[in-house]
């Protein structure tokens, strides 16, 4: 290893697991990357340890620190278990696992629970894949203490991820997950973590779980007449071959649909995800199937859900019978709106009820609940912090619905989580809504337009991988907080907010103020003209996010389309101005 390029933690780190008790097989594994001199490989494999992001632990199955094992989850579970025994002293900790479909899941769920149950904690371990909503509904049903989903979200297949969560059903936030992560910092030898496991202690869940869950769910329906009348409604649904398959057409059924089309093809719960190049709904790719299915049968719907059901993407026919894929933030425009209006015209608002979405969401969602005085609360990325506030409000005020630009959306408090299986039940209610009401969902989205103003948003990723990327992400955030652009597709900036520093800055004024918000590795210019850009690091992908949000009057349904051309070239320029590629 002497020979080789590598920096002194990274040498450090791959003598500890050559030196330490781990098994043969990671060993030579390690030995043949120094024979073969993979530097690169080597560094991006042990220069750093895994550690919680927006969506917990997640990254590329393989040997090394930096990777998804038996060793790394072994780990954070030990120390998961150490920080629940802690908190909980004079009680029995009781925690639920459940894994979606991804190659290993099943292996690391199983290790998962053999973990905690060595610690003396008590396991409810699902018997199948079950969605991640499931999970955090179950940690409340079952009064558990915490849980763990064995999932990568809608990474790509070589991913693998391990979402910890909290007694209120909640992703763990600070200073719970740094709490943790100090936990399975003091860990300095493997042989610390207790691998045996105790039969005694797991016991499989299931069925009468699953049937809780759709309950709570089916308590969110509103327009129940409009789903008879539209009971036909055709649906086209992929789960893109995870969890969803299990949840969503059992659910649209108990929902009253009864013309769910599946894409039979992205049915088998396959981790290597055949037919598709990335199991994600936010990419035009993973819905090429269900859109050339939808097409088939004059669908009124498509919707496909990731691989652990809790992102959900969508696609609608234009008014010129064409289908169209919504972003994220339209179809959270749309679904908050339907369900707030559905309140309001039931008596439900009372003035004590709220909704919250994440800062690189669309404002246009403010206007919407501020139209119908109803609470928008902003927060950090990430569904986690949604479920914080939710959990702080309990009981004082009512939460109505929540979502994120990033195709995750709930509708009611039966989990803390993003539900896929909700959302699409209920978007599937919202399209039989206007279809009754002689509309289409499109034409409601240039009705919101025509009402509060097009908004229109456009994100950018650029992908940096391994520490080479990582150091270039860090490099790009600090030019920005040293240079910040003084103009944005020809509108001076007229605040800089830095949520690193928590600190708003009017650069015209001189002014600043304080950001009530935790600290977070994230910057945004405002303009004068009502643009917004957002820049962030990925808490769970080697990328860094550019979120560019402007907007314009819409005066007449007419002007749509060279409003739209107006919007875009404005988008680009923006872009174009921070150096950024589209």
């Amino acid at each position: 290893m002497e020979n080789l390029k590598l920096e002194k933690g990274v040498k450090l780190k791959v003598a500890e697991w050559l030196d330490g008790a781990f098994d043969a097989e990671t060993k030579n594994y390690i030995k043949k990357l120094i024979s073969d001199k993979k530097e690169i490989e080597l560094t991006d494999a042990f220069y750093k340890d895994l550690e919680f992001g927006t969506g917990g632990l997640r990254g590329i199955m393989g040997v090394g620190s930096n990777r998804v094992n038996k060793y790394t989850l072994g780990k954070a579970t030990q120390g998961f278990s150490n920080y629940l025994k802690d908190a909980y002293p004079d009680e029995q900790v009781k925690v639920v696992i459940a894994h979606d479909n991804r190659n290993n899941s099943d292996v690391y769920a199983k290790l998962t629970a053999e973990v905690f149950s060595a610690n003396g904690i008590y396991v409810y371990f699902f018997e199948g894949l079950r969605p991640t909503p499931e999970l955090s509904f179950a940690i409340r049903e079952l009064g558990c203490h915490g849980g763990v989903m064995l999932t990568a979200s809608h990474n790509p297949k070589e991913y693998n991820g391990y979402k910890a969560y909290g007694k209120d059903g909640g992703q763990l936030v600070s200073p719970h997950d740094k709490a943790v992560m100090g936990e399975v910092l003091k860990l300095r030898d493997i042989k610390e973590v207790n691998f045996k496991g105790v039969p005694e202690r797991i016991e499989k869940v299931g069925k009468e779980l699953d049937e809780k869950f759709y309950d709570a769910l089916l308590q969110q329906r509103i327009s129940k007449e409009a789903i008879i009348k539209q009971k036909d409604l055709k649906i086209v649904y992929s789960p893109i071959h995870g969890t969803g398959g299990i949840s969503v057409p059992a659910i649209l059924k108990k929902f009253g649909f009864e013309n769910v089309i599946l894409v039979e093809e992205q049915m088998s719960y396959d981790g290597d995800f055949p037919t598709v190049v990335y199991p994600n709904p936010e990419e035009k790719e993973a819905l090429t199937l269900a859109l050339k299915k939808a097409k088939k049968v004059d669908a009124d719907l498509v919707m496909a859900t990731d691989p652990d059901a809790d992102r959900v993407g969508i696609a609608v026919k234009n008014t010129e019978g064409k289908f169209i894929l919504l972003n994220g933030n339209q179809a959270a425009s749309l679904l908050i709106n339907y369900v707030l209006e559905a309140w309001k015209k039931s008596g439900k608002l009372v003035g004590k009820e709220y909704i919250v979405k994440t800062i690189v969401t669309s404002y246009l969602i403010d206007k919407i609940a501020a139209s119908k005085n109803v609470e928008c609360i902003n927060t950090l990325t990430g569904f986690k912090f949604i479920g914080e506030i939710m959990t702080q409000l309990e009981g004082s005020k009512t939460f109505v619905a929540g979502g994120e630009e990033s195709y995750g959306y709930l509708v009611g408090e039966h989990a803390r989580d993003k539900d896929a299986v909700i959302s699409c039940a209920m978007i599937a209610e919202m399209t039989a809504y206007y279809k009754n009401e002689g509309s289409s969902l499109y034409e409601a989205l240039i009705n919101l337009y025509l009402e509060f103003g097009y908004y229109k948003e456009k994100l950018i990723s650029v992908t940096k991988q391994g520490k080479k990327g990582a150091d270039e992400i860090k490099a790009m955030m600090d030019n920005f907080r040293k240079r910040p652009p003084t103009m944005l597709g020809g509108s001076r900036v007229i605040v800089v907010k830095d949520y690193l520093s928590s600190i708003s800055i009017n650069p015209v004024s001189g002014t600043s103020n304080t950001i009530d918000l935790p600290s977070s590795n994230v910057l945004q210019f405002f303009t004068e003209d009502g643009s917004i850009v957002s820049a962030r690091p990925s808490g769970t992908e080697p990328k860094i996010k550019f979120y560019c949000s402007v907007n314009k009057d819409l005066v007449a349904r007419a002007d749509f389309k060279i409003t739209d051309t107006e919007l875009e070239y404005k988008l680009n320029s923006i872009l174009q101005d921070l150096g950024v590629n589209n």
